[in-house]
């Protein structure tokens, strides 16, 4: 019988896999990348039209020598990395580290992991793809260049240790820029004037806001013109003059994307982008499902594409139909993908429709099940019929001025069955029953006055988007470029607000003021584009790095001989040194932020630094600290442990329980309540959100 060998990247992905294929099918892991350039060096030859160094990755002999040995007793060697162009690329460095032979080397792929897919997929084999390996090949030169040439010059001019990126530092602008933004901003006084109105006949009251006149709108600047038009409503009568009633539909959202999984992964379940590719990674790698074994239970994340296979629409269909009736599901609409996405895959969507949420809640962690509930809701959503409102809106006039009121009513709720979220519960504001030329007498009438506010920072989320809007990196690369900017300490988060640093703005300076031609949105989104064509074959790969380097090269010069050393002074903290007596200071690491004595190498004390949680041991009155287990979870310790004994998964109050003496803590996620954290004590009470508190 004849014995093949299928290789993937994960070895997740082996045990999930394995299950699928027959005795004679040996499935093996490469763990990632096998080859890349050198760290210690450029490792790319200028001279000779830009030649690639490839090097084994150290630890990876072992791994290779055993995936040689088993190629070389298999009639034919599959190599089924992920489906993208880092796959591909994987894929060919394999067979260049294997030496396998072209006649029984194949490349697979598959956009999820289910019976079905790796099935089609062995019979439907083909060459590596060398122009998607040439596309990848020209992004990791760009990107070695950038960071290997530019680097140095910040350790040079700045400190050690610092980096710079084509898209880490674009996303490094764009958060600096809008800290310049908010700097720079000047309120502006405004006034807002609603009326509170009642009808005849109806309990509800009918809420208005000042529009204007019958011929413009008009905004109110300050208080002297508010008393002015207020004096002009006193014992005015207020009547209704036209009414318009008309429909207007909410369409369904589109199936997520990597980039919009993030957002709203961020905003619905407050997920760090970082924790939403983890978790989706581990969804779509395979889940041990009671009664079904490992399944992959979600199609491939790192995606631009919003298409779905016809199969998937089917799934949606019969689910759609079933639980909801036919009125609900609209007929298939391939969904456009925008035109510089790769398109390379579909929408990330659940492999099994009808493998229903709640249906494998046991099997999954709390955090795997809120992600695929997600996942699952807006893909069926996706395929519902969109919601349809009643509008309604009322102009009432007094003196010459116009309110307008506006409502409506949910007629048919479409995909909102499925996929209600918080903004779109501000829609059913149905009005009263009014007629026009009715009278409304004025129950209230409200000035208030407002400041224009700057523009908002952003948020990981908002960031992503953003990133995505203007086409810089791809869908893999968005939340490691963040995670690379928080970790250099160029943006720091604060209440889930990333700010820039006194470093990354220097480091920002550098960078825009010598480098502005190659680090801009517009030409990193034109770089996209440029390794677009090579991956459709319309480019030779070494001919973007011909036109690149040398521009890099001019550029760094002139930096080398113009920008000034900056001295950048360590945070002095009031923590004492307790081997020395100096005030330590705050150093960041591979880690984060850890304290460090400045008397270094004399002294070579650190400690952790904790952040704080902004209340008070309700035991011993010390502050409370943020910390981490070794395996990453985070839980609340007073700065006196272990002396205080006070420790929680839950963030205290500051109080103490009235009924048992243990800590008040805070639970739950969008609704919260106070409760008492003696798992034996059933103490509950209302919260109530402190000003600026953070979650």
């Amino acid at each position: 019988m004849a014995h093949y060998l299928v290789i993937v990247e994960s070895p997740a992905k082996v045990k999930t896999i394995k299950k699928f294929l027959g005795s004679n099918y040996t499935v093996a892991a490469s763990q990632g990348h096998v080859r890349d350039l050198p760290k210690s060096q450029l490792g790319i030859d200028v001279e000779n039209d830009y030649e690639p160094k490839y090097i084994t990755i150290r630890g990876k002999g072992e791994i290779l020598a055993a995936l040689r040995k088993e190629a070389k007793k298999s009639d034919k060697v599959y190599l089924a990395t992920d489906p993208d162009r880092e796959g591909e690329a994987i894929s060919w460095h394999l067979a260049a580290a294997l030496k396998l032979d072209e006649k029984k080397m194949r490349r697979i792929t598959f956009n999820e992991i289910t019976k079905n897919a790796v099935k089609a997929s062995l019979k439907a084999p083909r060459d590596i793809d060398m122009d998607l390996v040439d596309a990848q090949q020209a992004r990791r030169e760009l990107d070695r260049m950038v960071g290997y040439k530019i680097s140095p010059l910040l350790w040079a001019k700045v400190k050690r240790g610092l980096s710079a990126g084509r898209v880490q530092s674009v996303a490094l602008r764009i958060v600096a820029d809008r800290e310049a933004e908010i700097d720079a901003f000047i309120p502006e006084e405004y006034w807002s004037l609603d009326a509170q109105l009642k009808v005849k006949g109806e309990k509800r009251p009918l809420t208005a806001k000042f529009y204007g006149t019958e011929k413009k709108k008009m905004a109110i600047h300050s208080k002297e013109e508010m008393d002015e038009i207020l004096k002009k409503l006193e014992n005015e009568e207020f009547q209704i003059t036209d009414i318009k009633n008309s429909e207007r539909t909410r369409k369904a959202p589109l199936p997520f994307t990597t980039s919009t999984l993030q957002q709203e992964a961020a905003k619905a379940l407050n997920f760090g982008t970082q924790k939403t590719m983890r978790i989706a990674q581990q969804l779509y790698e395979g889940v041990d499902i009671e009664g079904e074994g490992t399944v992959g239970l979600v199609s491939y994340i790192r995606t631009d594409s919003v298409r779905i296979s016809d199969e998937a629409y089917e799934q949606a269909k019969d689910v759609v139909s079933k639980r909801y009736g036919e009125e609900y599901l609209r007929e298939k609409k391939q969904y456009k993908t925008d035109s510089s996405a790769q398109d390379a895959h579909e929408a990330i969507r659940p492999t099994v429709a009808q493998r229903y949420p709640d249906s494998i809640k046991e099997s999954l962690s709390r955090d795997q099940y809120k992600l695929y509930k997600l996942i699952w809701e807006r893909f069926m959503a996706s395929q519902m019929m969109p919601a349809k409102y009643a509008t309604v809106s009322a102009d009432i006039d007094a003196n010459d001025y116009i309110f307008r009121a506006t409502g409506s009513t949910l007629m048919f709720d479409g995909y909102l069955a499925v996929y209600k979220k918080n903004e779109e519960l501000d829609d059913e504001k149905a009005m009263p029953e009014i007629q026009e030329n009715d009278t409304v007498v004025p129950v209230t009438i409200e000035g208030n006055q407002h400041f224009t506010q700057p523009p908002a920072r952003y948020s990981e989320a908002l960031l992503i988007k953003t990133l995505d809007d203007i086409k810089v990196g791809r869908p893999s690369t968005l939340a490691p470029t963040i995670a690379t900017i928080l970790a250099r300490n160029y943006v720091t988060k604060e209440k889930k607000l990333l700010y820039s640093t006194e470093l990354g703005e220097i480091v920002n300076e550098i960078l825009t003021k010598n480098f502005e031609p190659i680090i801009n949105a517009e030409f990193t989104a034109d770089m996209e584009n440029t390794l677009d064509m090579v991956a459709d074959g319309k480019m030779e790969w070494k001919q973007v790095l011909r036109d690149f380097y040398p521009l890099l090269a001019e550029l760094l010069a002139e930096a080398e001989a113009k920008v000034e050393n900056v001295e950048i002074q360590d945070e002095v903290t009031d923590v004492i040194c307790e081997e020395c007596g100096r005030n330590m200071v705050v150093k960041y690491g591979k880690y984060g932020k850890f304290l460090a004595c400045p008397g270094f190498p004399e002294c070579r004390n650190t400690k952790p630094l904790f952040e704080e949680a902004g209340v008070n041991c309700p035991i011993c009155g010390g502050k409370v600290l943020i910390k981490k287990t070794k395996k990453g979870r985070k839980y609340f310790g007073c700065e006196h442990n272990p002396e205080c004994s006070m420790i929680s998964w839950y963030k205290p109050t500051g109080e103490i329980c009235p009924e048992c003496g243990d800590v008040l803590v805070v639970k739950g996620t969008k609704t919260k309540r106070v409760a008492c954290n003696n798992p034996e004590c059933n103490f509950t009470k209302e919260y109530v959100e402190k000003e600026n508190e953070e979650e």
